[in-house]
């Protein structure tokens, strides 16, 4: 007989001892009450008034308990938190749960065929129980095991206290039956998810006794997981309960929580105490007095006016290399042909629930295609994982350059290539080899691109985010800027703490805007402007992510950001070579030229940045594609034409030689070129 087996009969067995004290409760009732009317219980008549006013005290049923428990129950008990008083008490609420003969019978015993639960007097009564004695009635005050675990619920607050109705969920009657199905809203964690020395510690912490811990969750978001493998390893067990912001229902959800905790002597996990304690201040002290470990999980730290209580305080570490390697493979345990995972998955920062979650979405993603698991699966599923709030700040670009597209000399490309390098091994020389930066700040790259516009500086910013396999997110100026006090710097805090749970590279355009020089302070603008700065740079240490800041003017940048920069990178205007590559990769294979197209003498006269020769090509093809032929010579100089009026340039017949005809109709042609299309 397997153990919930066993566990079942016990409870049923139990049960059948109060049927019989029910029984013999309705045979004393019968023998001392001469009234028949059968419609007794639908109202009270001037005799049974005399009679119930002479009558005597109602005293207890049954001489004490029902007997000393089975071990199993017995032991069920004890995993639970309740002794043997509470488990007869507890049988006696949720009889007419597994017997419907228990409604009548206590419709009888209640004299009132509506009252068809037990109430809290005649549970007592039937159990041997003095309804005036203090102790007997404590067992169904807020704070006593079978009501702050939520086993038994008293209902009708309204009625007199013995009166009230017990009523014993669904749950703890399938549990008694053997059922380990949770509550859909509960979430039941048996296995270790992840192991290091910070779970070890606070399994031997909750082993020795500590029954409220309170952790400070990291931007990686791991003290669930951390703490859950702790629990495990300690209880058995542990079940979460997740309260997020704007949940209408979490009372529920916590008492199901709670409720399942005691159900498998296990502990429990609160995320997050924050939220919760915006809804209901006095939840610590309720959960503090639970007889298993409680964890609550935050952002802030402890307050102490939170509890009486004191808790044991800790902040969850983030996964180190090793550590997130182990998830990953552990998430994919059994996948064939798996990719390298940990050069795929480098320059994600995630827990190990967020691991999982990007694994399956991986697995998915892979399956529907019906091939192997790829890099490019994990690192989708990975980014499946990022938070939406960032796009409500920033604009989310899903980057598809790759480095074929970024044409730049020599050095620069080198430099960017660097920061790729910089993001994907950031884990192993900060980890492996000892180099964190202590003074609070944090493990975040910052990127300085400065260079004329059009040189490839957002474009660079692509490239990396798709080397990195991580999405960009470009910050809308619009959305930072602010003309009250103090709000520009609490729009700059919401989109950092927003990246903070974002694997992106966050991308400022036009930075001298936020980012400029403090100035001599010579009215409140000035201080006000000089705070914005001071601040930015407060919080830019802090960031554990990738920040690329792009600028026309170098210069313009404070200089305090110069000691905060890991690497600046200048993007200086193309030159002939540099620019003929550009012509070329511009143009494609698919952009059909006819035999007039001389790249050379375009690289050679013009000098223009990347974007305006993208430009220049993009306006040739719609001048070509409206007359229905292929892109000649004559498009793409009349296109070049419009991007140096664009830019306030004079078209000078020394630049554009032969071709000068084809914008100023009062020039001679040259023999053998084409004239301009009309």
């Amino acid at each position: 007989m397997s153990h919930n087996e066993a566990l079942r009969n016990a409870a049923l067995e139990r049960l059948a001892l109060l049927d019989r004290r029910v029984g013999g409760a309705v045979a004393m009732m019968r023998a001392s009450d001469p009234i028949t009317d059968p419609l007794r219980g639908l109202y009270i008549s001037e005799d049974d008034a005399q009679a119930i006013a002479a009558a005597p005290r109602a005293g207890t049923i049954g001489e004490g308990a029902l007997g000393p428990l089975s071990p199993i129950l017995s032991e069920w008990a004890r995993n639970v938190g309740i002794d043997e008083v509470d488990v007869d008490l507890l049988i006696t609420a949720l009889a007419p749960d597994l017997d419907r003969r228990f409604e009548q019978l206590y419709g009888y015993l209640h004299d009132d065929i509506t009252r068809r639960r037990a109430t809290v007097g005649l549970a007592l009564r039937l159990n041997g129980h003095d309804v005036t004695e203090p102790a007997a009635r404590r067992r169904f005050t807020g704070d006593a095991p079978l009501i702050a675990l939520g086993l038994v619920q008293l209902e009708e607050e309204e009625r007199p206290f013995l009166t009230r109705s017990l009523r014993a969920p669904d749950r703890v009657v399938s549990a008694l039956l053997g059922d380990e199905r949770p509550a859909p809203n509960v979430t039941v964690i048996d296995t270790v998810i992840i192991e290091n020395d910070w779970v070890t510690r606070l399994a031997g912490a909750a082993d020795a006794g500590v029954d409220l811990v309170h952790v400070v969750d990291c931007a990686d978001t791991t003290a669930v997981a951390l703490a859950s493998a702790a629990l495990v390893r300690s209880t058995g067990a542990a079940v979460v309960a997740s309260i997020h912001e704007g949940l209408r229902d979490w009372g529920e959800v916590l008492a199901d929580a709670t409720r399942e905790a005691a159900l498998r002597g296990c502990g429990l996990i609160v995320d997050s105490l924050d939220t919760l304690m915006a809804a209901d201040p006095r939840v610590v002290d309720r959960l503090a007095v639970l007889p298993r470990p409680v964890v609550l999980v935050g952002r802030q730290g402890w307050e102490p006016t939170w509890s009486a209580t004191v808790p044991l305080s800790l902040e969850a570490p983030a996964l180190n290399l090793a550590e997130r390697d182990q998830a990953w493979l552990r998430a994919l345990d059994g996948r064939p042909n798996m990719p390298d995972v940990a050069a795929a998955t480098a320059a994600f920062r995630l827990g190990p629930d967020r691991i999982r979650r990007a694994a399956n979405a991986a697995v998915l993603a892979a399956d529907y295609r019906g091939t192997g698991l790829a890099a490019d699966d994990l690192q989708w599923g990975a980014r499946q994982q990022n938070s939406s709030g960032l796009r409500r700040l920033a604009r989310r670009i899903e980057p598809t350059a790759d480095w074929s597209d970024l044409i730049l000399e020599s050095e620069a490309l080198s430099s960017v290539r660097e920061v790729t390098a910089r993001v994907r091994h950031r884990s192993f020389v900060l980890d492996e080899w000892d180099l964190r930066r202590g003074g609070g700040r944090g493990e975040g790259i910052t990127a300085l691109f400065s260079g004329p516009s059009g040189t490839g500086k957002t474009l660079a910013a692509e490239v990396i985010a798709h080397e990195l396999g991580v999405d960009l997110h470009t910050v809308d100026l619009a959305t930072v800027v602010d003309k009250y006090i103090g709000e520009t710097e609490k729009n700059l805090d919401r989109i950092f703490n927003e990246a903070e749970q974002v694997n992106t590279v966050l991308f400022f355009d036009e930075a001298d805007a936020l980012f400029g020089k403090r100035s001599e302070v010579k009215d409140a603008r000035d201080r006000y402007a000089n705070v914005e700065v001071a601040y930015l740079l407060q919080r830019m240490e802090r960031f554990n992510g990738l920040v690329v800041l792009a600028t026309n003017l170098r210069l313009n940048i404070d200089d305090a950001f110069a000691r905060r920069l890991d690497v600046t990178v200048d993007f200086p205007k193309p030159d002939v070579a540099e620019r003929l590559r550009l012509w070329i990769h511009l143009i494609g294979r698919k952009l059909p030229v006819d035999d007039t197209v001389e790249l050379s003498f375009l690289a050679d006269q013009f000098e223009l940045s990347g974007g305006n020769i993208r430009n220049a090509v993009v306006t040739a093809a719609y001048l070509a594609v409206d007359d229905g032929r292929s892109v000649g010579m004559v498009d793409l100089v009349q296109a070049v034409a419009r991007e140096y009026r664009k830019l306030g340039r004079l078209c000078l017949e020394g630049e554009f030689k032969e071709w000068f005809h084809v914008i100023d109709p009062t020039a001679q042609p040259v023999p053998g070129v084409p004239l301009p299309v009309s």
